[in-house]
């Protein structure tokens, strides 16, 4: 079996909640996730070590509070407080190197549990079955609406054209061995994109499949802003393959351009030329736009290249709690 602890029924699980001010949903998130960890160490499949690990991304509301309280009269919880707001990415990628050398298994969710927790323990015994990646993917988007379902499926499948590695209707819900997540650690660059780094690390996979829950209390922390960013992100972080494509455009263009001077040439010496400048304002209002474009682009890259040649750490821990002897 590929996973370190695949002959084990006693590992530890840590279960990694990234949270930004997710103080109306975290008392039901702490008590179901406690549940559910309760049931699966009685029934022997998990270690009475496990523990669901909280990490605050600089909330600006109580969620804080909340944790530490929670973790004062909970032994199951833990929490990690970040110096600021990193983003989702980066603070999912705190809590699991913070995890990492604690336990045997790791499985990330969002805190507001639209992912159905139910499935954790099928995860568990896939892990138990040789599995060191075990990808939780929604099995449809029947309750998204018409514009997120249909700008979600064109975003995998742009991923997929770029050449990016990803899994169909898979977020950050997935459950990852300990060596797993110490391979996780060698990825270094600074733009974090989880869903695109993961399938890299190789070593046996497997998928769970479920359908995805409404939102019951608090607002999405993913706005169509957000939204976008976040796939421009994954995109330039993964790919070069748009500036290969604006440099085909360009030759593209230059062949047009060629094409047009050789007719307007004719045109003039058959006496057939029509004075006018619309053509003129819009082929030069065209190749503006075209040159701003790639412009912008290229400055896409050479600012990721910026950003990670300066090495700066992806988040600050300030305060780490937990007891793993409670």
């Amino acid at each position: 079996m590929s996973s370190e602890m695949a002959d084990s029924r006693n590992a530890v699980l840590y279960i990694v909640v990234p949270c930004y001010n997710e103080c109306e949903v975290f008392p039901q998130t702490a008590k179901a996730l406690t549940e559910l960890m309760e049931k699966m160490c009685s029934e022997g499949k998990i270690s009475e070590k496990s523990r669901i690990l909280f990490v605050d991304d600089g909330s600006r509301d109580n969620t804080w509070e909340l944790i530490s309280g929670e973790y004062d009269v909970n032994p199951r919880i833990c929490g990690l407080k970040l110096a600021g707001n990193v983003g989702h990415q980066n603070a999912l990628y705190a809590g699991l190197m913070a995890a990492k050398d604690k336990c045997d298994i790791t499985i990330s969710i969002d805190a507001d549990l639209q992912d159905d927790i139910d499935v954790i323990p099928h995860m568990v015994d896939k892990y138990y079955g040789g599995c060191d990646i075990v990808y939780g993917v929604r099995s449809g988007r029947k309750k998204d609406s018409f514009f997120k379902r249909t700008t979600a499926q064109g975003f995998y499948r742009f991923m997929k054209l770029m050449g990016v590695k990803t899994v169909y209707n898979h977020a950050d819900f997935r459950l990852m061995s300990a060596r797993a997540v110490r391979q996780l650690s060698n990825y270094e660059e600074r733009n974090m994109f989880l869903r695109g780094i993961v399938p890299l690390i190789g070593y046996k996979t497997d998928s769970v499949y479920y359908e995805r829950k409404e939102r019951t209390a608090g607002e999405s922390k993913y706005p169509l802003k957000k939204m976008l960013s976040f796939a421009f992100d994954g995109i330039t972080s993964f790919s070069i393959k748009p500036i290969t494509f604006i440099s085909a455009i360009g030759i593209i263009i230059i062949i047009a351009s060629l094409a047009a001077a050789i007719y307007s040439l004719i045109s003039y010496f058959c006496g057939n030329t029509v004075p006018g400048w619309t053509s003129l304002i819009l082929s030069i209002w065209f190749l503006g736009g075209v040159q701003l474009l790639s412009v912008g682009l290229i400055g896409q890259y050479i600012g990721k290249i910026y950003v990670e040649t300066k090495h700066r750490p992806r988040y600050n821990t300030e305060i780490f709690l937990c007891d793993e002897n409670r």
